[in-house]
């Protein structure tokens, strides 16, 4: 099933029907992609990290979960395929696919679905809408980056801090300097670079072709990014699509914080929603990059501003400010079902 899934496109697969050799998987969906090409031209990729994606799912080996889901980045210009990361974008499509092939029944209104991210080992819970007991991609919820409007899938999750990482602050520090640059390594869901976009003479403003095409720019994130990967416990990143590089600067249009982001060398349209997520909680840091830039709304709801829009984290904490669950508001879209050839 071909599904855009939050503000990205994935093709979604049952792993029963994949080879049980991974080397033999790799290579077909590679094929399936038409990676390695700029244009993807022989596959169904899109030409762009974004719309390069796989999600795998089956019926979970977790007892704490329905379905497993893991979560495959396909190289768009080299024959690589990674498993380091996950991704919320697409998590949003796994639950109505889940249902859509049997490995859950649907219930009355909605259907919650609990999913085993394979990739990090946490429990996300999707609330997907499901009238009369069949999945419905139809409703009046917009997400910015995607046009028009559709049902929407509530996505939360719990004890997400260091899932990659082992640690919400790797290093133990809410700062630290790389290259003489001060950043936040936080891991929330998605490890993460946060760096201060006026340290690098940005606005904030720049458009994402401006920041694809500043070739001094991303040669500096790269060394940052190299030395971070090791501080966090990543060891060599060079071929990793972690950590994020994130570049902050003070809202522009009511959010919280401005985000422009790199995944993890190109520049990004938007922003991952575990990546929204790990800005959303340096937010709260104190000492943090992120701490003296954001302005702190008095409710649950983080606006964290991206290139396309804005992506709302729910953050629910405790008296003392301890976070104990976050969430965010995702759509999804079947766009086809059938054959796929490789």
């Amino acid at each position: 099933m071909w599904m855009r899934g939050g503000s990205s496109k994935a093709i979604y697969l049952l792993k029963s029907d994949l080879p049980d050799d991974l080397l033999t998987r790799d290579q077909l969906l590679l094929n399936i992609m038409g990676s390695p090409d700029a244009r993807q031209i022989d596959g169904i990729g899109g030409g762009d990290p974004l719309t390069s994606k796989v999600a795998i799912v089956s019926a979970s080996t977790n007892p704490n979960a329905d379905i497993d889901y893991l979560f495959l980045q396909i190289f768009v210009d080299r024959a690589e395929v990674s498993a380091s990361q996950g991704c919320g974008n697409i998590l949003a499509g796994v639950g109505p696919f889940a249902i859509e092939r049997g490995l859950v029944a649907p219930h009355e209104e909605f259907t919650a679905v609990r999913i085993h991210m394979v990739n990090s080992g946490d429990i996300a819970e999707a609330h997907v809408s499901t009238p009369q007991q069949r999945v419905t991609y139809y409703g009046n919820t917009a997400i910015d980056g995607v046009p028009g409007t559709a049902a929407a899938i509530q996505l939360f999750f719990d004890d997400i801090a260091g899932s990659i990482c082992g640690a919400l602050l790797p290093t133990g520090n809410a700062r630290d300097m790389i290259d003489g640059v001060a950043c936040t390594l936080i891991d929330n869901g998605m490890p993460c670079v946060l760096l201060r976009a006026a340290d690098f003479g940005l606005t904030g403003r720049e458009s994402r072709d401006e920041l694809e095409s500043h070739e001094t720019l991303k040669k500096a994130l790269e060394s940052l990014r190299l030395q971070a990967g090791r501080m966090m416990g990543l060891n060599d990143v060079t071929s990793k699509p972690v950590p994020k590089m994130t570049l902050l600067s003070p809202p522009q249009a009511g959010g919280v914080i401005k985000t422009q982001s790199f995944i993890p060398r190109r520049a990004h349209a938007s922003i991952g929603v575990f990546a929204a997520v790990s800005v959303a909680t340096a937010c709260r840091i104190a000492g943090s990059v992120a701490a003296p830039l954001a302005r702190i709304p008095q409710h649950n709801t983080y606006q964290i501003e991206h290139p396309s829009g804005a992506i709302a984290v729910l953050i629910d904490a405790d008296a003392a400010g301890d976070i104990r669950r976050t969430g965010v508001v995702r759509t999804a879209r079947k766009l086809m079902d059938g054959v796929v050839f490789a």
